[in-house]
């Protein structure tokens, strides 16, 4: 007789709020798919409770996990190494835990610019990046990396607004700027690209962030990193002035095969993980 293993191979998600997180569903159908003997658990991780969360994921044998808003900056500290990437950029969303060791990866700018390139290319292009969180310091840096001319970031606290487009200059040929994010900010003139990195949308359809409408001109490339709900109220509102819209389940769905492939060294089924989110979502 054959003998069975009944320990499944473990990975997940710290954030919180958690519920709305569909990546659970996406990376266990890609799991079934390529027929793994894994499981991917949704975990609502409070700030204070963080590191033991971490702990726990080495003491119950995890190979790694995700980290979502609000850790990917906090998370660091309790690390062992960063990958390039994640160094350059000073967050991290995907930790591999490797011979009891925790290494820090950032998935967020290579999932946003692989969905991004099936609209445009950024080659050339400006770009403007609402909020200077984890996420938004990722797609400047790597839309700086595939030769955008110039990132704009807009944030109300202009010092972390600022310090990305240091880190964008320091590390690229980009140009880059700061502007404080005040009232209902507008898309600068000549942007081509204009990118909700906030997670205002988030669960809420109606939530829209402070974006003056009327700067939401035809041609204009309008993303938002918002999975759930994919067709936010900004995506809808930019689709009506005639821009081009991208929503946030193209980076889920790329940042989750990036993630397979440093936790697992696979490549998974990304129209099975496309197809789950649109089954959930209904597009």
């Amino acid at each position: 007789m054959t003998k069975r293993n009944f320990n499944a191979i473990l990975t997940g998600s710290f954030s919180t709020p958690s519920g709305g997180n569909p990546t659970v569903a996406m990376m266990e159908a890609a799991y079934q798919e390529a027929g793994m003997n894994a499981r991917f658990i949704n975990c609502d991780v409070k700030p204070d409770g963080l590191a033991d969360a971490v702990r726990g994921a080495r003491a119950m044998g995890w190979i790694g996990f995700n980290c979502s808003l609000p850790h990917k900056v906090a998370v660091i500290e309790l690390l062992d190494e960063l990958a390039d990437s994640a160094a350059i950029i000073g967050a991290v969303n995907c930790v591999q835990i490797k011979d009891g060791r925790f290494i820090g990866n950032n998935t967020d700018g290579k999932g946003f610019l692989a969905s991004l390139r099936t609209v445009t290319d950024p080659k050339g292009k400006r770009a403007v990046l609402f909020g200077a969180g984890g996420a938004a310091r990722a797609i400047a840096v790597e839309l700086a990396l595939a030769g955008a001319e110039h990132v704009t970031i807009v944030n109300r606290n202009h010092g972390k607004a600022n310090a990305i487009a240091r880190l964008v200059t320091e590390n690229s040929d980009a140009s880059a700027s700061a502007i404080r994010w005040e009232g209902d900010a507008a898309v600068p003139e000549g942007a081509d690209i204009a990118i909700n990195a906030t997670s205002v949308g988030l669960g809420d359809a109606e939530a829209m962030p402070a974006i003056d409408p009327a700067s939401l001109h035809d041609g204009l490339v309008v993303a938002d990193v918002i999975p759930n709900p994919p067709q936010t109220r900004l995506l809808r509102m930019a689709r009506e002035r005639g821009c081009t819209t991208l929503d946030g389940l193209g980076m889920l769905v790329n940042q989750g095969i990036v993630g397979a492939q440093i936790l697992f060294g696979r490549t998974l089924d990304e129209k099975v993980m496309h197809k789950t989110l649109a089954d959930i979502f209904g597009v």
